[in-house]
């Protein structure tokens, strides 16, 4: 089943910015109905980041397009998730037209403009040797720049950056989808098998030669926030530790 990581309120802000969610099969089947064969005891970890960048267009702009705002969901360290992802759906406000949005290619981005801020449902979908359930998200878009001490003035140079990252975790991923991610920057991979064969036939290791970040520039990277993904578990296993010493 899906679960994620439940967080308490004393728990401090910058843990509760972490999730881990855990997307569980449907069947925990050695092998699906259509031959695909499951490897136990393996968990693939994506690390992801849905995030706002939104950019104020200045005192000038006499309609209600004051902000020019993308919303996003990408990899931690900007890698390209469509390795794992086949498309996402954005729920934009009903005031906008045609508000929902399907993006079914990296980079999995959305552009629009406005004066308001609400919340954005995200619907992620995964390919079929991935997963077959659905991921459930939701960002509140921020126009207005803040800090500890409340709202400070508007910049046409400095956008508003909203950010949060999302661990998901892919218990006994099917033969296909491991032997494809492997050495992937996208994934991360607990342990495997002893004489586990990696590749596919037809495929050579050269395609999997990949460094962390060589993916696709996206326009906005120089304003993305920095994430540690050892950090970031850090923080996940003391929302764990938190959540079961109050059980």
């Amino acid at each position: 089943m899906e679960s994620d990581v439940e967080f308490l309120s004393e728990i401090p802000a910058s843990i509760q910015k972490t999730r881990m969610v855990v997307m569980g099969r449907t069947i925990d089947d050695r092998e699906d109905k259509n031959g695909r064969k499951t490897v136990k005891d393996v968990e693939v970890s994506v690390p992801i980041v849905c995030g706002s960048i939104a950019f104020f267009r200045g005192k000038n702009v006499k309609d209600y397009r004051t902000h020019k705002w993308t919303v996003y969901v990408r990899g931690a360290t900007n890698e390209d998730l469509g390795v794992v992802i086949k498309k996402v759906i954005f729920q934009l406000h009903p005031s906008f037209q045609n508000p929902t949005r399907v993006v079914d290619s990296p980079p999995f981005t959305l552009s629009e403009c406005g004066w308001g801020e609400f919340k954005i449902d995200i619907t992620v979908f995964f390919h079929t040797d991935v997963c077959e359930k659905k991921l459930e998200l939701s960002h509140m878009l921020k126009l207005n720049p803040e800090n500890d001490y409340g709202a400070i003035p508007l910049s046409t140079k400095i956008p508003v950056v909203a950010e949060f990252y999302n661990e998901i975790v892919l218990p006994d991923p099917f033969e296909s989808f491991l032997a494809r991610v492997h050495n992937h920057p996208a994934v991360h991979i607990s342990k495997l098998t002893d004489g586990f064969n990696m590749l596919p036939p037809g495929v050579t290791e050269t395609y999997y030669e990949m460094k962390k970040g060589d993916t696709k520039d996206h326009p906005l990277s120089q304003w993305f926030l920095k994430f540690s993904e050892a950090e970031e578990r850090l923080n996940i296993s003391a929302a764990r530790q938190k959540v079961s010493a109050a059980l």
